[in-house]
């Protein structure tokens, strides 16, 4: 068979007789067997065949339809290397015996030194190549016929081996040089295939394994295809329903609030980017940053919506963190230049007042100079908001702390129509700033006091728990509602008219360098209790 293919000016055929004239003019003998002068050991040739495992477990399954196909036709298939070593053969059992005694085996190299043959002139020519009959150079291949045709990388470029059919001659048919030429094609087709299956796969395992992110990928109706651990461990953080299997098959439309998102995509085209979301979960408020994104096909057909859903609670209160920090910073500036405007004024007419009450007796001498006293504790809290004393640590006894500050609070109490009661049970040795503690101990009492306007109880309780030194402040007043609740601390957040918010914020930085505890616990119209936990030293007041 003589083929008119074109390689430049040159045809296969004259190349062919080019390949067999170097033969003769190389002294070989048509007559022999031919011989292989390349070949490979049997570690490279593992290696080989390692390296190309894919390429040949396609071309195994490609061989076993074509010989289930009752073709009858004998054929072995060999596939081959970038450099013409044979890696796998396959095919009828009868002709890979004779292929062999032809030495055509695994290991063996196909080169220009060992005469024509149709795998090293595909190589060369970086084309399909047949030989039939009189076109090989030995004798004893005259009865057989040979294809090959290249089989190209992933670029679609570069060759990195050959797959060749081998049959005897009396079964060629122009059909065995096409269906080679399609095997090779729809072997290009199959690695590329399965490359993007694998990157496709490995994403999939990234996005759906990460711990950052909770993702849900659902088809181009909305049914939920995947979801991963995240997600579920997000919409249900305590543990109800967190079962995958209940959600996958599942419409997305129906779960809220992430639904109407999804909606928007594949109904509206409308791609959603940071959204905020806000769920409450067992009573706490959990925020959420959610992307919803479709995903085409080469048709720009709509194939999956991937969600992805991220916790930022944490984030929020970071921020919130900073707001009130910003707020503090603020509020110690004002305090700074306020105190110092107030506090000169305070003194000159507290000094006044005492000189002038040597000579005459003034009325409400004692009224007016409390009431200047506690102008002056007010002013002294802005200064420790606009600058913070140096705490002074010592070993204190927490109970005789309280007892003093219970003592000094009681005539207040009794005049305001407040009943008093304590639970004082074991004392404890704590380091502390004895000032800081008793002011801690005060603004708690104060803030009971002011909310019991019409009287009322505080009852007080002392024990040690869990290594700590614990005071429960207890009051039956108004309460507070939880919006409330949740801004105490904040400067300049107060439901008192003519109050700062700046006493609670005192007593958690107090609280803070000390490196206690305070919870807040509060109801409407049935009190609040404020539980403050100190460290218990381990060293004695005496040491």
């Amino acid at each position: 068979m003589i083929l008119d293919n074109q390689c430049g000016e040159i045809t296969d055929q004259e190349i062919i007789q080019q390949t067999k004239q170097q033969c003769i003019d190389k002294g070989m003998d048509p007559e022999l067997v031919p011989t292989h002068t390349n070949r490979l050991n049997d570690e490279v040739l593992t290696a080989r065949r390692a390296k190309y495992k894919e390429y040949i477990e396609v071309i195994q399954v490609f061989v076993s339809k074509f010989l289930s196909s009752g073709s009858g036709n004998p054929v072995v298939i060999t596939i081959t290397d970038n450099e013409g070593f044979i890696l796998d053969m396959e095919g009828d059992p009868t002709i890979i015996e004779t292929a062999r005694y032809l030495g055509i085996t695994e290991g063996n190299g196909y080169s220009q030194e060992d005469g024509p043959s149709s795998i090293d002139l595909c190589l060369r020519y970086e084309r399909p190549f047949t030989l039939i009959g009189e076109d090989h150079f030995h004798h004893i291949l005259h009865r057989m016929a040979c294809y090959s045709a290249p089989f190209h990388g992933e670029d679609g470029k570069v060759i990195i081996g050959t797959i060749s059919l081998m049959t005897h001659r009396e079964f060629v048919h122009p059909h065995l040089h096409a269906l080679l030429c399609t095997m090779a094609d729809s072997l290009e087709r199959e690695m590329v295939t399965r490359k993007q299956n694998t990157q496709l796969q490995t994403l999939n395992q990234v996005l759906l394994g990460t711990n950052h992110y909770g993702v849900i990928i659902t088809d181009a109706k909305g049914q939920i295809l995947e979801m991963n651990e995240t997600s579920l461990s997000l919409l249900c953080p305590d543990g109800s329903d967190r079962n995958r299997t209940q959600y996958v098959g599942r419409s997305v439309f129906g779960i809220k609030p992430i639904g109407e998102y999804y909606e928007r995509v594949i109904h509206r085209q409308q791609i959603c980017i940071g959204e905020e979301l806000s769920l409450e979960i067992s009573g706490n408020m959990n925020h959420y940053i959610l992307d919803v994104q479709p995903a085409y096909d080469r048709e720009g057909q709509l194939m999956r919506v991937v969600g992805f859903l991220r916790d930022i609670t944490e984030m929020k209160r970071t921020e919130e963190v900073l707001r009130n920090t910003e707020k503090l910073v603020f509020a110690g500036q004002v305090a700074v230049s306020i105190a110092h405007e107030v506090r000169n004024p305070l003194t000159t007419v507290k000094g006044m007042l005492q000189l002038a009450n040597k000579d005459a007796c003034l009325r409400h001498y004692d009224l007016i100079m409390s009431e200047l006293e506690r102008a002056n504790l007010m002013v002294g809290e802005f200064m420790i908001l606009g600058k913070p004393q140096a705490a002074v640590f010592k070993l204190e006894d927490c109970g005789e702390i309280l007892t003093e500050v219970l003592h000094l609070f009681a005539i207040q109490a009794e005049l305001s129509g407040i009943d008093m009661t304590q639970c004082i049970g074991q004392h404890a040795t704590i380091l502390c700033d004895r000032n800081q503690i008793k002011q801690v101990f005060l603004n708690i009492l104060k803030n009971a006091m002011e909310a019991l306007p019409h009287g009322g109880n505080i009852h007080v309780h002392l024990d040690v728990q869990e290594g700590y030194q614990r005071v429960i402040f207890t009051d039956n007043g108004s309460g507070m509602t939880d919006d409330v609740l949740q801004r105490i601390g904040e400067p300049f957040h107060t439901t008192k008219p003519d109050g700062n918010g700046l006493g609670i914020m005192i007593v958690h930085r107090i609280m803070e360098s000390h490196n206690g505890r305070i919870v807040i616990r509060s109801e409407e119209e049935r009190g609040t209790s404020v539980e403050i936990s100190l460290p218990i030293s381990s060293q004695s007041p005496s040491s």
